[in-house]
């Protein structure tokens, strides 16, 4: 058993000092104390980490199919009246939706951008008690009113029984409309009159669209769209205006879900024409993005990049429809996001690594400035015994003062 136990004794790594061999020091002292504070920080810093939950990134190739964007928008528009803003979206997969009215809020603002009460229909124009009906003549007490599309009825028995159903008629002929006020329904409904009413006047649209996961764009211009020769135009001349101030503010833009960490590159965004009209437009780099917390839980989003540019309508460039437009394009890479919690054994590893690493280098500093210390010291006594004139060199020779401080040195350790 003895023998065991003195095998055991001698795997020891860690060899005990008698105290009577320590010599502690003022610069030690330092030392531990300043390690100590460093060892203390760097633990709540680790424990802190390990408490609070961190976030792994991932790419990976998107290979998603069949899925939606939406898209979630809040734009002001200070010099736009609501009446004659329009929002379409179209991609290139050929689907095209034209002036967009579902999930989609207008709020018609003054100058200072106070909100002003919505308008009832029919205030700004004579009212006529017997509109005209489609086969020319006014509606009697004993008839059903339909009124004239004009020329744009697909077929007998359509009828467009309000200043905007002529208006979305014609659209879909891709015809204009030129004069608004030959028309019974516009004139009764006080269409321009209610376009000059909001002059001055801006608007806020916000809402969100729903439209395929392919390239594409949605845009905020006057005028109903309507397509034309296969080139998607907007219907202007019934506005009788020159220019249109697309002045802006994006208060908010994102393309899905909110998810912690996101930055939505254009929230905030403001912009102020200064040339008579143009076309501003924004080339939006769409990446998808999968977020998923500590409980599991999932949130399929993106994120995107964004570049700006204004194209203006002066002499020598051709003729561009006047609105703001988002071009947005799909990344095939996506990006994870995973929350999750070190492990204990993890946050383990690292504490002893900072108590032995703090330990191990205020270990080498205290000795360096130990023995630094002493080498300093002695120079010292050899210097200032040299200059009182009783240094060995003048007593004895080399040999001799060799021999003097071997013999000191066994006396020294002789047992008693």
């Amino acid at each position: 058993m003895d023998g065991l136990m003195g095998k055991l004794r001698n795997l020891d790594a860690y060899p005990k000092i008698n105290e009577d061999f320590y010599s502690r020091t003022l610069s030690g002292g330092v030392i531990t104390l300043a390690s100590s504070i460093v060892m203390f920080l760097l633990f709540f810093s680790e424990l802190r980490l390990y408490l609070h939950s961190v976030t792994e990134t991932k790419l990976v190739v998107d290979t998603s199919r069949g899925e939606t964007l939406r898209i979630n928008f809040d734009v002001t528009f200070p010099a736009l009246p609501c009446s004659i803003l329009s929002l379409d979206a179209m991609d290139i997969s050929g689907e095209q939706h034209l002036d967009v009215k579902h999930d989609i809020i207008k709020k018609r603002i003054d100058s200072h951008g106070n909100v002003i009460e919505a308008r009832q229909d029919g205030i700004g124009a004579p009212k006529i008690e017997k509109p005209l009906q489609r086969h020319g003549g006014r509606l009697e007490h004993n008839e059903t009113y339909c009124g004239s599309c004009y020329g744009a009825e697909t077929s007998d028995e359509e009828c467009c029984n309000s200043c905007e159903e002529v208006r979305e008629a014609y659209r879909k002929k891709g015809w204009a409309v030129t004069n608004p006020d030959l028309m019974d329904q516009c004139k009764r409904e006080g269409f321009l009159q209610r376009i000059k009413d909001e002059e001055g006047e801006g608007c806020n649209i916000y809402g969100f669209l729903e439209v395929n996961k392919v390239a594409g764009n949605f845009h905020f211009a006057p005028g109903k769209s309507f397509q034309q020769s296969g080139v998607h135009v907007h219907d202007l001349l019934a506005f009788q205006k020159d220019s249109f101030n697309i002045s802006h503010k994006i208060n908010r833009l994102t393309f899905g879900e909110y998810f912690p960490g996101v930055v939505n590159p254009l929230d905030g965004v403001q912009w102020t024409q200064e040339t008579p009209s143009g076309m501003y437009q924004y080339f939006i780099k769409v990446v998808p993005t999968v977020y998923t917390d500590v409980s599991g839980h999932i949130i399929q989003s993106n994120q995107f990049s964004v570049t700006e540019h204004f194209r203006g309508s002066g002499i020598g460039h051709l003729q561009s429809l006047p609105g703001v437009f988002f071009f947005y394009d799909l990344s095939p890479i996506k990006v994870t996001f995973t929350e999750e919690h070190v492990s204990f054994l993890h946050f383990l590893t690292n504490v002893c690594a900072i108590v032995g690493g703090v330990f191990t280098v205020s270990g080498i500093l205290d000795s360096f400035i130990y023995h630094g210390q002493r080498a300093i010291k002695k120079k010292m006594e050899i210097v200032t015994g040299f200059s009182n004139g009783i240094g060995f060199g003048r007593l004895f020779s080399t040999g001799q003062l060799l021999r003097i401080r071997t013999n000191v040195l066994s006396w020294s350790i002789m047992p008693v």
